[in-house]
């Protein structure tokens, strides 16, 4: 059973538990350390990005290498977004914007999961681990899981201090950073497996950050030029809108 077939039905909404119990994944009773979130974790390495698996490439990367390669892209960000981010929170951001996933799965814009019900199920995971498997770590007299949370807020809606939509250069750096990383890793699978990744184009028209669209142009500028295919459909254009907002 896939991560978004758990509790797909109308009367059996997805939770945490159900998607937690199917993985086999078992919860303590008393959780006093992060190792159960530890253990949790692995599955980020363990979970291929499902985009990918679409077009045939079984041999790629997994949430967690994505995740890392976004973390030290940070690290050399232009100047000029240097000189108006806060780089430490940048780097929490892209270490943490998928944290979700390893319960939730990689949803993408062609399985159908209105952006909604994404967002929820991301959400009530975000607060599984901060309230049940974090929240008594260290005696309960720790930070760190609501920084986690936090971040993680500000980045999927600019959630700052309970406001949504709040002015946030570090979200909008960092949801470009999202793309541009898609668009690497789409540039490398068509040069090494032959194969035509067109429709992940579409990504960088939702760039917002002047560097960093210089960066997408870049990228495809340097693409394979076998890669001849006019374009996504309209369908995949209004699913990636949805997805990614328009």
């Amino acid at each position: 059973m896939s991560d978004q077939q758990i509790g797909s039905s109308s009367d059996d909404a997805w939770t945490v538990e159900k998607a937690l119990a199917a993985h086999g994944i078992e919860i303590p009773e008393n959780v006093t350390s992060p190792i159960t979130f530890f253990h949790i974790l692995e599955r980020l390495k363990t979970t291929k990005r499902q985009g990918w698996l679409r077009h045939g490439i079984n041999d790629g990367e997994s949430i967690a290498d994505h995740m890392h390669r976004m973390s030290v892209m940070v690290l050399f960000a232009p100047p000029s977004i240097r000189a108006v981010v806060n780089l430490d929170k940048c780097l929490k951001m892209a270490m943490l914007h998928d944290v979700a996933e390893t319960v939730v799965g990689d949803i993408t814009p062609s399985d159908g999961v209105p952006r909604d019900e994404k967002s929820r199920r991301e959400a009530i995971t975000v607060d599984f681990f901060v309230e049940r498997l974090l929240g008594s770590v260290h005696g309960g007299d720790d930070a760190s899981a609501e920084e986690m949370r936090a971040v993680w807020n500000e980045f999927e809606s600019g959630t700052i201090n309970g406001v949504p939509d709040s002015p946030s250069p570090e979200r909008a750096f960092v949801q470009d950073l999202d793309k541009i990383e898609m668009l690497l890793q789409m540039s490398e699978y068509e040069r090494r497996h032959g194969v035509n990744l067109e429709d992940f184009t579409y990504s960088a028209t939702k760039i917002r950050t002047p560097e960093m669209r210089a960066w997408a142009d870049e990228i495809i500028a340097g693409r394979v030029k076998h890669t001849t295919a006019a374009g996504p459909t309209v369908t995949s254009r209004e699913q990636q809108d949805e997805y990614y907002g328009k």
